[in-house]
């Protein structure tokens, strides 16, 4: 096997390698699932600088039931979180230090070198890698550091942010780690700035995607750019018309002649997402929105009202989710859902949707019977009336989220308990009538796993010994509960299956409390 011709960190891992040197006795994913345990559920992941320009570009990972969870740090060097420190199952050793891949090749690193994987040409001045001769392991442990087949199955125990680090590393392992089974699930976030490089004329140019394109990535989320910047995206993503799959444009100004071109010209796309998108209006949705889009997100677009919701309805039959957050849709805009929406539309979220009341649910409930998920997040004048339609019409929920909603009491979710046989989540974050009668009637749910009460001011220790019961717990959110005491808190370890406990800002939380889950809860992850 040819080694890599580009440095000598490849051949030098061997250390690494030796360390782990038969990778199947790892613990690998359960059941042939590849998915990495340290892969990171959310956050922002910095792609350190690399020849094609696009070295400060992000790249996103989003996952359902990640509310609230703070984005990992951008920066390079710091490549884990705490919270995605490698797990004791998995030996290997952490790239969080700018200097760990250096020590892993045995080599010093360079003078001045601020970044892992350097090219040779960023390097401080007089810095060189040292022969493959040089390096210390024997020929075949050398050889083994760029053995394909071994490095196909090692690269799945590293997170996003770490395999765009070992893809500097040297051509071989590049090859290996740019295959799109490696970065599935994972979205590039491009910046205006970052699709161009300035010439010494002072002209700029379009920077090369090729690097994207060969990991096969089918969406891209961009950010601030114009019509003019969409166009040129076009026209240099070689996946372009058929490939992607999903847009997101954010903060952008895009208009509506640039929303029409998009679509027209960008064939594959089924998954839109327009926020802070202020220069479009609702006649370009009119003219723009093709059938093949299954996915719509809409949101702080301040020309989007309740024309818009007709566009939507009318133009887009095969509609699967809605995610529309709008300050001037009204109880209206939810009547114009058609006959099939009501069959193919399981996905609605309507995030602080102000002008929706009760009337506003009478309409959805009859017009989309069949949602499985829905969110009526900060929409303030819902009362426990409309969860009542909610819970009476929509029988196949899911996850229900009532959110900032201030008038949801107890009531509400007696409603909820009595009706929603097959709810798994439910979100009452700062939902400040609730008390601990409420909790009682979420005590016969058996379907229920994931329960976010945070700032939810009235809760107190006695409601907590409803949840007790809840076997199917898997996730209890209490963040900003001030009323929950140390003592009532350290009764959840009765709840045995528990595998995620948030108790972010919550003044019975003490460190002894959080040792004595890490004692009796060790499956559970507890945030402080």
């Amino acid at each position: 096997m040819a080694n890599c011709s580009r440095c000598g960190l490849c051949a030098g891992a061997t250390a690494f390698l030796c360390h782990v040197r038969d990778p199947w006795k790892m613990s690998n994913p359960r059941n042939g699932d590849t998915k990495p345990p340290c892969l990171p559920r959310n956050g922002l992941v910095k792609i350190p600088t690399q020849p094609n320009g696009l070295g400060s570009a992000s790249i996103t990972k989003g996952t359902p039931a990640v509310k609230n969870r703070l984005c990992q740090p951008s920066s390079v060097p710091a490549i884990l979180s705490p919270a995605l420190a490698p797990r004791s199952d998995l030996p290997i050793p952490s790239l969080a230090s700018p200097l760990s891949l250096a020590a892993l090749a045995g080599v010093s690193s360079p003078p001045g070198a601020s970044l892992v994987g350097l090219n040779s040409s960023e390097a401080a001045p007089g810095a060189e890698h040292p022969s493959p001769e040089r390096l210390p392991g024997s020929p075949s442990e050398r050889q083994l550091a760029v053995d394909e087949k071994i490095l196909n199955r090692l690269f799945w125990y590293f997170s996003a942010c770490e395999k765009c680090v070992l893809a500097q590393v040297c051509k071989a392992w590049r090859r290996v780690l740019y295959q799109p089974k490696f970065w599935v699930g994972l979205t590039p976030v491009l910046h205006t700035k970052e699709l161009y490089n300035v010439l010494p004329g002072g002209e700029k140019e379009f920077v090369s995607l090729q690097g994207f394109a060969v990991r096969g990535f089918d969406g891209f989320c961009l950010v601030g750019v114009s019509d003019l910047d969409i166009c040129e995206f076009i026209d240099n993503y070689p996946l372009s018309k058929k490939g992607v799959k999903s847009m997101s444009l954010k903060r952008s100004t895009i208009t509506d002649a640039g929303l029409e071109v998009m679509l027209e010209q960008m064939q594959g796309v089924v998954r839109l997402e327009l926020s802070g998108c202020n220069d479009f209006t609702e006649a370009g949705l009119w003219s723009s929105l093709n059938a093949r889009i299954t996915a719509l997100s809409v949101s702080d677009c301040i020309n989007v009202a309740d024309d818009a919701i007709a566009a939507i309805s009318q133009l887009l039959p095969n509609l699967a989710e809605l995610n529309l957050q709008a300050y001037h849709v009204t109880d209206t805009a939810l009547a114009y859902f058609t006959a099939k929406q009501g069959y193919t539309t399981h996905t609605l979220r309507l995030n602080s949707c102000w002008e929706i009341t009760n009337h506003g649910v009478v309409n959805m409930v009859h017009s989309l019977p069949n949602l499985s998920v829905l969110s009526l997040s900060g929409c303030s004048k819902v009362t426990d009336d409309g969860v009542e339609l909610v819970a009476e019409n929509l029988r196949k929920l899911r996850s229900l989220d009532l959110s900032w909603c201030p008038r949801i009491t107890d009531m509400a979710l007696e409603y909820i308990a009595c009706d929603l046989h097959k709810l798994e989540e439910l979100v009452l974050d700062r939902c400040v009538r609730i008390t601990d009668t409420g909790l009682s009637y979420l005590s016969t749910m058996s379907s229920l796993r994931s329960l976010y009460l945070r700032w939810c001011c009235q809760v107190q220790d006695f409601g907590l010994k409803h949840l007790l019961g809840m076997g199917s717990l898997r996730l209890l959110s209490l963040a900003g509960c001030p009323l929950l005491t140390t003592t009532g808190l350290s009764g959840l370890v009765q709840l045995q299956d528990l595998e995620e406990l948030e108790l972010t800002n919550c003044p019975g939380a003490t460190p002894e409390l959080f040792k004595y889950f890490s004692q009796h809860l060790p499956c559970c992850m507890v945030i402080e």
